[in-house]
């Protein structure tokens, strides 16, 4: 049987990006699947780093096992280790207990009124130990090896998004993808050769993820997206918390439905003959998400990433990707699995 071969678009989420790493986990253990690229933003730049330095390092194994360590070690921090008494619990009631704590009530407070700048010389990125060992400035110089990668972040200084490929990813783009300016500082990132640098924040103000870097002819018509963000949710958020993560839903969820609007629209010129194939790429779309399980979890799993709520949201990816290549294996590289024309009525 021949490859399908695909392109996976991730989407940032903060720790529910651990739901992508178990879609990823079983995408590879399929073996007629081939991931040409992969565009990742925030988390889903961190997901797709460790896809491709595992994938070089190990083959689909190698990126497995590189997928887990990353996860491991973002569970692993030593003031997340409160996992225990989760066990006998929902994963949506730990979410709701983790919301209303005073932890991290506080710590959301603290986080509205108080600048990352503001610590002076004792601030530290905390993702920047377990980033650096992706090794990444040496794995993304190999090239031809592993899949293309495409990480997405936002200029502060002009707001346009910037789209980092292959050789341009290093520690430091990966983790100005994942910048949330409210918790970490801007990430400066020099250009190898303008030597100009640029501050950059998350990317999924502008792009989460961005998918026209995945519109080349060399490269699969097939997109998979992997949604965190849930596209609808059916109560109207009543609390501040609720309210303020509805709000970075929508923005975080506003580029990647431009983009496939835009698709929607080349797709009906190509079909009605109104414009040649040979002007433009057809695009089929997919996606991989469960967003009955997003509207039940709430903001402080997405920034509080216990070993319990990561190892939860792995099972719901493995069991969400598992449904879609039940479900949709044989519309690969035929037809579009998203239906478009509901998606935008």
């Amino acid at each position: 049987m021949a490859k399908k071969r695909i392109n996976l678009a991730l989407q940032g989420g903060g720790a529910h990006g651990a739901f992508t790493w178990g879609v990823l986990d079983r995408l590879l253990m399929d073996e007629d699947l081939e991931v040409a690229a992969i565009s990742g933003t925030s988390a889903g730049a961190l997901n797709g780093a460790a896809f491709k330095a595992g994938m070089i390092e190990g083959g689909r194994e190698g990126a497995r096992d590189m997928l887990e360590w990353l996860w491991k070690e973002v569970g692993a921090r030593p003031e997340m280790k409160m996992s225990e008494w989760m066990a006998p619990f929902s994963l949506t009631s730990v979410s709701s207990a983790l919301e209303n704590s005073w932890p991290y009530l506080a710590a959301d407070a603290w986080s509205r009124v108080v600048s990352p700048y503001a610590y002076g010389p004792f601030y530290t990125n905390p993702l920047r130990p377990i980033v650096s060992k992706f090794n990444y400035d040496e794995v993304c110089a190999e090239n031809g090896k592993g899949p293309c990668l495409f990480v997405c972040a936002t200029r502060v200084r002009s707001g346009k998004i910037r789209v980092f490929k292959d050789s341009e990813i290093s520690t430091d783009v990966i983790l100005a993808s994942a910048c949330l300016p409210t918790m970490f500082q801007a990430v400066p990132v020099t250009d190898p050769v303008t030597g100009t640098t640029e501050d950059y924040w998350d990317g999924g103000y502008t792009g989460n993820p961005a998918l026209f870097p995945l519109f080349n002819p060399s490269l699969p018509e097939d997109i998979v997206v992997v949604n965190i963000n849930p596209l609808e949710r059916v109560d109207t958020p009543r609390t501040a918390q609720a309210i303020q993560n509805r709000i970075n839903e929508i923005s975080f969820n506003s580029s990647l439905l431009r983009e496939m609007r835009a698709i929607h629209f080349v797709q009906r010129l190509l079909d009605s003959g109104r414009l040649e194939s040979d002007e433009k790429q057809r695009v089929l779309m997919h996606m991989i998400a469960d967003d009955a399980l997003m509207n039940e979890l709430s903001v402080a799993t997405k920034v509080i990433p216990t070993a319990y709520t990561l190892a939860k949201l792995k099972e719901a990816g493995q069991r969400a990707a598992d449904d879609f290549l039940s479900v949709h294996r044989d519309d690969l590289n035929k037809r579009s699995s998203v239906d478009m024309v509901e998606m935008f009525q």
